[in-house]
Parts: C-alpha cells; sequence; structure tokens
C-alpha cells in the first residue's frame, strides 16, 4: 500500500545534498578507474606472475564494494562491472595456475576472506544470475562435502589452515620445486624478512630461537620454517569465515544441508572455547584435541592468539561464523565466542598512547589518530603467547559495534562502551583517514545514532568526498608514484567509499572484511525501476538504531521529478517492518500565493499504521518523509530475493 505520508521541505537539508552528490562522483570516480585499470573483459593490467600461495586476495579486493554501492543506489554500471571484473580476475588467476574451478587452490581464511567479499556482495546485489548462484553451490561443497577433502565429520574440522579448491593443503607452502637449492623443502624464515619482524617469532619455545635476530643463523631459519610447516594441520578459527560460503547457499534455496553444517561447525568451536574457559582456543590438531601440535597450548595456531594479529584476527573470524550461525539458527548464543575475547582483552587492558607503545600494527593507528595518537588512551593485549598477553594497542571497534548492531542486547551495547571510552581524549571521531577495508569511523557513528555528534552525517559525508577526490589525485598521479607497482596499489586507489553510505543509508557498519556478509539494517529498491538501492534524487538517514526498530528519513532532492522507493527490514530479511509511524504536516496547500515571500510552517501529526514489510513511498518533488519503523527482529526467512519468503 502507498501512503502520503510526506512532508513539503522548506530547505534541502545538507546532508542530503552531499549524498547524492557523493553517489555521483564516486560512479564518475568508478568509470575512470575501470578504464584506467582493467581491461575489456574484466582483468586488470600489469599483473606479474605468482611466486607462492599468497595473492589471490589481492586481485578481487580492488572490487570488493562495487557491488554494495549498486545495493545502496549507485549505478547499474557499478553491478555490471563488478561481474565483468570478477570474471576476468577469474580468468587471469586461473591461467596462472592459483584457481581450480574458479575457487583458490587453498590458502588461509583471513585471505580468503578478503577474496570472497566481491563475491558475495554479486550475489546479494542480483540473487536471479543463474550463473552466480550455480557457482554458490559449487563453492559452498568444497566445505560441507567432506568428499572435497576440506572438512573431516568424524572430528568436526576443517582439516588444514589452508584450504580451498584442492582441499585440505600441506604446511604453509609447497616444497621448492627439483634444481634449487632447498628441492624439496621449504624456504628458511629468515630474519631478512623484514616486514615481517614487527610481528616477532611465529612459534616461540623453539630451543635456541628466542628473539627475532636468532633466525639469522641459517640453521635456525630452516628449523622455524620446518616447524611452521609441520605445525600447519588441523583446525584454526579463522577457519570460521568459511561458514559464510554455505551461507550464500542457504540464503538463496533454504538448503537445510548448508544450515546444518554451519550450525554444527560454529558449536564446535563453541563447545572448544567452553572447555577453554569460555575462551575460543586458536588451534586444533588433525585427531580433534586442542594444541595436539602446540606442545598442549591453547594458543600457537597460524593467524591465532600468538602470531600474526591475534584478536585482529581470531575475534573477526569468530564473529562471522556466530553471525553466520545467528542467521541460519535463529539463535545468538555462539556470540559468547566474541564476548569472551573482548572480555579477556578488556580486562588486561593498560593505559597508554599509541605513540610510546610498540603495537605491531601502530603506524595505521597513528594514521587514523593523527595527533591524538600521543596521548594516553586504553590499549588491549592483542596476542598472548609464552609471556602471558602483549602486543598492546587500541581496540579496533569493528568487533564490538557489530556484535552490538547484531544483538542489540544491552550487555554488548556496555561492551561497546568499554571500547569507546578506551579512546584518546580529543580524538576526531570523523577524520579524513582511509585503510583498505574503508573502516574505522565506528566511532563518530555510533556518536551520532547517540545523538552526541548531530552533524556526523554532514561532516562524514564531506570526508567521504575528499577520498574520492584524493584517489581520483593518485589514480591520474599514477606514474609518477613510486608505489604504483605494488599489488596492492589498486586497492589503495579504490574510489567506491562505502563506509558513510552504508552506515546513513543502510543503517549498518561496513561489512567486515576478512570473509562477513553485506547485512544493512533497511533494504531498499527503485519501484520504477524495479531494481535495488535509492531511486536517483532520493536520500536517506537512518538516525536511530535500538532493539524496537530504525529512525529512516528519506529526502527527495528533486525540485521537478517525484520519485517512488520500497523500504524493506534488513539481514536479508530476517528482520520485518511491522509498523510505521510519520511525522507530516496536516493537509494543505503549500507554497501558498506567489506574493508571500516565507512559507508558512503547518501544524504537524502522526500517522501510524499496520506493515507487513512492505513500506512504498512516494516522494514528491522537494518532499521529506519521517519515519518511525517498528521492526521484529527474527520474525523473517532471510533470502537473498527481498521479493521471495522474506
Amino acid at each position: 500500500m502507498t501512503h502520503l505520508i510526506t512532508s513539503p521541505l522548506r530547505a534541502i537539508p545538507a546532508w542530503a545534498v552531499l549524498q547524492r552528490r557523493l553517489f555521483d562522483e564516486v560512479e564518475d570516480a568508478r568509470r575512470l578507474f575501470a578504464e584506467r585499470y582493467t581491461l575489456p573483459d574484466g582483468r586488470l593490467r600489469g599483473v606479474a606472475e605468482f611466486e607462492d600461495r599468497d595473492g589471490v586476495d589481492d586481485l578481487y579486493e580492488p572490487f570488493f564494494n562495487w557491488p554494495a554501492f549498486y545495493l545502496l543506489g549507485g549505478a547499474d554500471a557499478a553491478l555490471a562491472d563488478a561481474k565483468r571484473c570478477w570474471e576476468g580476475v577469474t580468468a587471469q588467476l586461473a591461467e596462472a595456475g592459483m584457481l581450480t574451478d574458479e575457487y583458490e587452490n587453498g590458502y588461509d581464511w583471513f585471505h580468503q576472506g578478503e577474496s570472497v567479499l566481491l563475491f558475495a556482495g554479486i550475489r546479494a546485489a542480483d540473487p536471479s544470475d543463474a550463473v552466480f548462484a550455480e557457482r554458490a553451490r559449487r563453492f559452498a561443497a568444497l566445505f560441507t562435502d567432506p568428499a572435497r577433502g576440506n572438512y573431516d565429520a568424524e572430528h568436526n574440522i576443517i582439516r588444514a589452515p589452508h584450504n580451498g579448491a584442492l582441499g585440505a593443503r600441506a604446511g604453509l607452502e609447497d616444497p621448492q620445486p627439483e634444481g634449487s637449492p632447498l628441492a624439496g623443502r621449504v624456504r628458511p624464515y629468515s630474519a631478512e624478512r623484514a616486514e615481517m619482524r614487527p610481528y616477532g617469532l611465529p612459534i616461540q619455545g623453539l630451543d635456541g630461537i628466542a628473539e627475532w635476530d636468532d633466525l639469522a643463523d641459517p640453521g635456525n631459519a630452516q628449523r622455524m620454517a620446518d616447524e611452521m610447516q609441520r605445525r600447519a594441520a588441523g583446525d584454526v578459527p579463522v577457519n570460521l569465515a568459511a561458514t559464510s560460503l554455505p551461507v550464500l547457499r542457504w540464503l538463496d534455496d533454504g538448503d537445510e544441508g548448508s544450515a546444518a553444517w554451519i550450525r554444527r561447525y560454529v558449536e564446535g568451536w563453541v563447545a572448544r572455547a567452553a572447555a577453554n574457559d569460555g575462551l575460543v582456543p586458536d588451534n586444533v590438531g588433525p585427531d580433534g584435541t586442542v594444541g595436539a601440535l602446540q606442545d598442549g597450548r591453547w594458543w600457537g595456531g597460524h593467524y591465532g592468539w600468538a602470531w600474526p594479529h591475534g584478536f585482529h584476527s581470531v575475534a573477526m573470524s569468530a564473529l562471522i561464523g556466530a553471525i553466520n550461525h545467528s542467521l541460519v539458527s535463529g539463535r545468538d548464543d555462539a556470540l559468547d565466542l566474541v564476548r569472551s575475547a573482548l572480555d579477556t582483552v578488556l580486562a588486561h587492558a593498560i593505559p597508554g598512547s599509541v605513540e610510546d607503545s610498540v603495537y605491531s600494527l601502530r603506524g595505521g593507528w597513528r594514521a587514523r589518530l593523527g595527533d591524538a595518537a600521543s596521548r594516553p588512551g586504553l590499549l588491549v593485549p592483542y596476542r598472548h603467547g609464552i609471556e602471558g598477553w602483549f602486543d598492546f594497542g587500541p581496540l579496533q571497534l569493528d568487533v564490538p559495534v557489530w556484535l552490538w548492531w547484531w544483538s542489540r542486547t544491552p550487555a554488548d551495547r556496555a561492551l561497546l562502551d568499554r571500547a569507546r571510552a578506551g579512546l584518546p581524549e580529543g580524538t576526531d571521531l570523523v577524520a579524513p583517514f582511509r585503510d583498505k577495508e574503508e573502516a574505522g569511523h565506528e566511532a563518530g557513528w555510533i556518536a551520532f545514532l547517540d545523538g552526541e555528534l548531530p552533524d556526523y552525517p554532514e561532516r562524514a559525508l564531506e570526508m567521504a568526498l575528499g577520498q574520492v577526490s584524493r584517489r581520483v589525485a593518485m589514480m591520474l598521479g599514477d606514474d609518477a608514484d613510486p608505489d604504483a607497482a605494488h599489488l596492492h596499489f589498486w586497492q589503495r586507489v579504490n574510489p567506491v567509499v562505502t563506509e558513510v553510505l552504508t552506515q546513513l543509508v543502510g543503517g549498518a557498519p561496513q561489512m567486515l572484511y576478512n570473509g562477513g556478509l553485506p547485512f544493512t539494517a533497511l533494504r531498499y529498491e527503485d519501484v520504477d525501476l524495479g531494481r535495488p538501492g535509492l531511486p536517483r534524487d532520493v536520500a536517506a538517514l537512518v538516525h536511530r538504531i535500538d532493539d524496537a526498530g530504525v529512525g529512516l528519513r528519506l529526502v527527495n532532492t528533486s525540485v521537478v521529478r517525484s520519485r517512488t522507493v520500497r523500504v524493506r527490514g534488513g539481514r536479508f530479511g530476517a528482520d520485518r517492518i511491522v509498523r510505521v509511524s510519520a511525522t507530516v504536516e496536516t493537509p494543505g496547500s503549500f507554497p501558498g500565493a506567489s506574493g508571500s515571500y516565507r512559507a508558512a510552517q503547518k501544524p504537524m501529526r502522526t500517522v501510524t499504521w499496520g506493515c507487513d514489510d512492505d513500506l512504498v513511498v512516494t516522494l514528491p518533488p522537494a518532499h521529506v518523509a519521517d519515519l518511525d519503523l517498528i521492526i521484529a527482529r527474527g520474525a523473517g526467512t532471510p533470502r537473498l530475493d527481498p521479493g521471495g519468503d522474506a
């Protein structure tokens, strides 16, 4: 049912104008990127040969948020180019020997998760694409079907840290070929790997190797490499991100086999955490025993608590797995995996500044905090080793924000507030920094939702436009950029900025970067064009989120065209809009006689009605709809297709 629930605007709000400008500028810059760095078939220009298992993610990542941009209201070409580039890069990687049957041969899920973002975004943006749907079924089966070699059903584990199209892969790299001085062996893990020095020793407790410089000894370097290779078997928590592939299959057709696998696999990790005083361990041997290859320790696994990133990788993957479990089960108990991790690192926090710390990722936080990096804040331990907790740095907010956003419980909100309180005094919550995850402004967004930072939409949109401008400048100056030949260059200059749009339009944090799905609080449809996203000229502002629902403002910035938008509940239809209240002017003429130079404000009234998750709003030119949406969370059947069971 269409409701006339809008009011005329005396002034078009700045945030709405900035938001529509951002949509336009991103699209212009995105087309420039596509023309400059991709071939007609979607391949990236100038890709070198690959020397090891690493690098697949780097070719997909430059496009990771293009489908999300389309879903929010970006141009049709954004989705078309996302598909074209996925196809081209996939062919490119297959020819380089990095893929089998269109999927990565096998690598860790910290990186696989980054590769999967583009594919997952395409499935969410176009559920009707039968070719990509068939791929989703094949990719999910790599993990749900034990015959594919990745999953051990007897022990309920993924059988190795490196896994993929070729099944569980031995160790962390392939032995050197015949003719090499190291034929049949893996390369030494030498102190010459300067880029890895900040992370310290990959394995702690080996005799004669107590510090990084001990790896300068060739014998120690080879022993470290051999031991890393031997211990890289069995399961690790970053594999929890692999649940995103069966979820994509389940969201398409409700496949119970996929849902059952997700429930069983995640619950296996929940049980291991419960046996470890609530904290998720980071390694399970091939026999299903925690610590079997780590001298009985609960820590020490690949991309685990000890090395290289600790909480950053363990908690994000655990959160992705827990959210996926919640989606298919309707229960939130698996989120305890993340709650216990947050509680633990916060309990061991110390005061200090980023500038004075030795945190392994200090450089990124310097850029993020600016002058505030030298001011005291709360530093949490990211890693655990022989001497206990270490590697203290500011707590990344994506994990506590997503935890609260998903559960909406007071306890999870308290965890988030503890984390926010640890920021240094005077931190600029809308600082113009960037990283490849296109995230990091969660604190400003939450402050806006709490009413503490009312100008966040304008400032954040201005900042986002500045990011687009800088990336275009870097593209146009690539011939003079000494880093332009780096494999990560395309990620750095990707001009599609979606963090602020996802927050303001979608009512959600930016997607979890190591394999999370593109959830939003609301879904939109351009009724006239019959496609997802906001119609042209329409801006949206989610200004309130709580356990009851969402506050939404829709503005038609056009002064001559009417627009019609459909709004539905988010989380792929798990949430349903059940009641709507609109604050509107009382009926009457507008703008009045032409001789009157001031448009009088008319009395306001509230209109309320029941809704079956199908809210259609027609916005006349220069009109606004102020809506309070009551949402039944978890009342729907999640599906990719918003017109399906949801």
